[in-house]
């Protein structure tokens, strides 16, 4: 019997463990996670508006893996050896015929002073602290803003800030205390949101002004304070501060031959192979892989990735070629808490659909229709 090994429990890992039962091929299968969970972190930019609660988001996967007939490792990965045959972890060495990573990136904390900041995608402890901070404020100002990685552009994860920013301002006009409070984003970049489009950079910006939400942009990250933000184009207040920095690869890569970018990530190729390594394969966070400049580092591209990476897999073990590619599309809604902008992206289209409830209703579903087969 082949064995596979996944390291990780998020999106890739969980849509690559579907992907190789459905093939009905006699596998064994291993995940190394730190814990038996799903946290679904889509769902956190309701966290702050009292619209989900951590128990919600959370996801038990013993049920999940049993169904499946996954085998689970209690550890995280430390290191690898014997060209990817081997995992190191917290738990022991676990030998494997075919690798498949998936444990996401980490976030960048380079910039002085960024402990005074709260970066919401590190996990749904950082939304509830978002939320408890608003909650304890009688007014005062509120930053909301990302940076990238610049050694690897697509390296970053500015959505969520947007929908953080719209959300966060809806819920304060529903608590009657917006009037109380200064609402600023800001990032480096000119034009925020490029990733998207330029539809939807128009229509971010046209939906900030609306909102009476002040921006500064266009300047080099230098500094955070406790009451403040301070970039190449100024220095304002802020009582609290919520911020997305770039992404880099796990700390657990330095101790292998992973092939690594500029940037810190697993250097692969549109089968989702990573250079050089036979049967060891990445998708999601961890990867850095050829594409447009807009490549998404998102949910849905981590599942179009996880799933090419193990039906190449399975041709392996048959010995057939690999030939399946991940497909590059990006496709979100940008929520506001009561309604939503629709943008899809593709190499042939880019459609952005103008603010409604409906979307807002269609990300609640989906939630809901992602969520209920793990459970």
């Amino acid at each position: 019997m082949q064995r596979v090994s996944i390291i990780g429990s998020g999106f890739a890992a969980l849509t690559a463990i579907k992907t190789l039962r459905k093939s009905n091929v006699d596998i064994e299968i291993t995940v190394i996670s730190p814990k038996a969970e799903f946290h679904y972190l889509p769902g956190t930019i309701w966290i702050p508006c009292n619209l989900r609660e951590s128990d919600d988001l959370i996801v038990p996967l013993d049920n999940f893996f049993k169904r499946m007939n996954v085998k689970h490792i209690l550890a995280k990965a430390t290191g690898m050896s014997d060209d990817g045959r081997i995992v190191m972890t917290t738990q022991g060495d676990i030998e494997n015929d075919a690798l498949i990573i998936c444990s996401g990136g980490r976030f960048l904390k380079k910039l002085p002073g960024i402990e005074h900041a709260i970066t919401p995608c590190e996990g749904i402890d950082a939304t509830l602290k978002i939320r408890e901070s608003i909650k304890n404020m009688s007014g005062g100002t509120i930053a909301f803003g990302f940076s990238g990685n610049p050694k690897e552009p697509s390296a970053m994860r500015g959505g969520p800030m947007f929908e953080f920013l719209f959300g966060i301002d809806c819920q304060l006009r529903k608590e009657g205390r917006r009037d109380k409070f200064k609402l600023k984003f800001f990032t480096p970049s000119e034009n925020p949101g490029q990733r998207l489009g330029p539809k939807a950079v128009v229509g971010l910006l046209k939906e900030m002004k609306k909102r009476d939400v002040e921006t500064h942009l266009g300047y080099k990250m230098k500094q955070f304070t406790d009451h403040s933000v301070i970039t190449e184009g100024g220095e304002f207040n802020a009582d609290l501060i919520i911020f997305m920095p770039g992404m880099t690869g796990n700390h657990w890569f330095d101790n292998t031959q992973l092939p690594r970018s500029a940037g810190g990530m697993i250097r692969a190729n549109t089968h989702c192979q990573v250079e050089s390594m036979e049967k060891v394969y990445v998708a999601g966070d961890s990867g850095s892989f050829p594409g447009p400049g807009w490549l998404p580092k998102q949910a849905h591209m981590a599942d179009l990735q996880a799933e090419a990476a193990s039906k190449n897999i399975l041709s392996e073990f048959k010995q057939q070629p690999v030939t399946h590619v991940f497909k590059v599309e990006l496709l979100c809604i940008v929520d506001s808490l009561n309604s939503g902008i629709l943008v899809a992206r593709t190499n042939k289209l880019n459609i952005v659909l103008p603010r409604m409830r409906i979307f807002h209703w269609l990300k609640r579903f989906f939630e809901w229709w992602y969520l209920r087969q793990f459970k």
